[in-house]
């Protein structure tokens, strides 16, 4: 019996694949025949590695006109060490080498590892949401065994609960009496609350108790967003999608906020941008709901000037600068690999992002990969764009979160005619508070319509104007009825139309586009 589990290759779901990774004895790398080693996939080996896991080199796509299946294989053995003798090549889309690779499944893979320990212990590597059995949990067990009727203890989270029912995969899921140890299967249990229910938990036996598997740490939400409905009537309807994603996405977190601008939303906690454009898809093509997101941001670690800890992860709670001591900033571990000419190309675009190349190593005779330190903030929006538009798209990106590092942030605010936008508020390094305010200014005189009076469009940092726009005033041809005669009737005309603007300025607000 084989049990495959499919993991995605970004660096948002690391956590997860690396649980996934703890319930298998071998790993299946599939490296595209077309593009080669990326930096995702070195950082996937080392994972796989780490568990002392088999690996079997797959290379797919081979049916590709512009395949380069020697090429790979050098990349295989260079870059990650990997024998590429035994590398099955496969196509996918033509069901060239499936069979192949069943049979190095069998052949190379060890059976399933487990000790004489009579005591359950079995590890969560995944769960989904059933509307009518509540979360189903997929586990792995070690040792010991687990049947319907008998009570079980998670150990992280600190619940027991009674076992429903067990099953197994093939494919589909199918009841059985009992999971004993090295066996992969399914256990319901009646749990109603997705979060009680943490991947890379350990279940246990309460009465004959065992220790914990090791590796589990909490998920935490890296990436914050406002998600709001175009339509303010819809509001009741995204906080039921949400609720619905979050059924089967533990690691996505989120609660009701308001915006003057925008009115009643949700800040959303995602585990990266990847994450955060998944749930935004999703919200599209499954729900129809049309949304507005709001600029991402991270989360800040603030000391306020009376010893005050905060994590700040909204604009708008972060404090006065005068009554801030320190703000720190969330850093990554950049690994980008590309051609040896590009080198110089991305020490420009990592220093303009506030980052710094740290190590250089070469993979083979062509390529290297740069090892740097990065803001996160600054890699959010257009980074990785950066990097294939600089390398030509021969360049890739992976990096893993490196810890805090104190930074000169502020608070950039947009005001519209004297009033601050809070939706248009972000924080960013002083350095830079004057060219975004620029390039948000310039993008906000594009899309706010003209008014019968100027609107002024502003950026400023704790009460200073660092940048400036004008939207421009409609103007009506008040001297059209005039035919000639004394200058000063067209004079009085523009005058008395100067200070109708000038009155409907002073208690007139302006409408901000939901596009803006």
């Amino acid at each position: 019996e084989l049990n495959l589990i499919d993991t995605p290759g970004h660096v948002d779901f690391s956590y997860e694949v690396s649980r996934s990774l703890s319930a298998c004895e071998g790993a299946l790398l599939i490296v595209d025949a077309a593009q080669g080693v990326e930096a995702q996939t070195v950082a996937n080996v080392n994972l796989a590695l780490a568990q002392n896991l088999t690996i079997i080199p797959v290379i797919n796509k081979i049916d590709l006109p512009h395949a380069d299946v020697d090429g790979v294989k050098r990349q295989l053995e260079e870059i990650l060490a990997i024998p590429a003798d035994d590398a099955v090549l496969v196509s996918a889309k033509e069901g060239i080498g499936t069979e192949d690779v069943l049979e190095a499944i069998v052949r190379h893979v060890p059976h399933p590892r487990t000790t004489d320990s009579p005591s359950l212990q079995a590890l969560v590597f995944d769960s989904y949401f059933d509307s009518y059995r509540g979360v189903v949990t997929m586990i792995r067990v070690f040792n010991g065994q687990v049947r319907a009727g008998m009570n079980v203890k998670m150990l992280h989270s600190n619940k027991s609960v009674e076992v429903k029912e067990v099953g197994s995969f093939n494919p589909k899921p199918y009841k059985r009496d009992v999971l004993v140890a090295g066996e992969t299967g399914y256990l319901s249990a009646n749990i109603k609350t997705p979060s009680d229910v943490k991947i890379g938990d350990t279940l246990t036996d309460p009465q004959n108790p065992s220790g914990p598997l090791p590796g589990f740490k909490e998920i935490k939400p890296m990436v914050f967003s406002g998600i709001y409905p175009i339509n303010s009537a819809d509001y009741e309807h995204l906080k039921a999608n949400l609720a619905k994603l979050q059924l089967n996405d533990s690691a996505f977190f989120f609660q009701a906020e308001s915006s003057v601008a925008l009115g009643f939303g949700f800040r959303c906690g995602f585990l990266g941008l990847l994450h955060l454009e998944i749930i935004q898809e999703r919200l599209r093509r499954e729900f129809n709901m049309d949304i507005i997101a709001t600029y991402p941001s991270v989360v800040y670690k603030v000391v306020t000037t009376k010893g005050k800890k905060m994590d700040i992860d909204n604009p708008v709670y972060l404090p006065e600068q005068n009554f801030i001591t320190t703000i720190s900033e969330p850093m990554v571990k950049a690994y980008i690999m590309c051609p040896n000419e590009y080198i110089g190309d991305l020490m420009n675009l990592a220093g303009e992002k506030r980052g710094i190349i740290q190590e250089t190593e070469t993979l083979d005779s062509g390529r290297v990969i740069l090892i740097g330190r990065i803001p996160l903030n600054e890699i959010l929006i257009d980074f990785h764009d950066r990097i294939k538009s600089v390398t030509r798209g021969y360049g890739s990106l992976d990096y893993e979160y490196d810890g805090y590092e104190p930074a000169r942030m502020v608070k950039l605010d947009m005001l519209v005619n004297g009033d601050p936008v809070d939706a248009f508020s972000l924080i960013t390094h002083r350095d830079k508070a004057e060219q975004r305010g620029r390039a948000l200014a310039s993008k906000l005189k594009e899309v706010i319509p003209p008014q019968q009076y100027k609107v002024a469009i502003q950026a400023a940092v704790g009460g200073k104007v660092v940048a400036r726009e004008t939207v421009n005033a409609l103007r009506k041809d008040v001297t059209a009825k005039c035919y000639g005669g004394d200058i000063t009737r067209k004079r009085k005309l523009l005058e008395k139309q100067k200070a109708g603007k000038k009155r409907m300025k002073s208690v007139g607000s302006v409408n901000i586009p939901q596009e803006a």
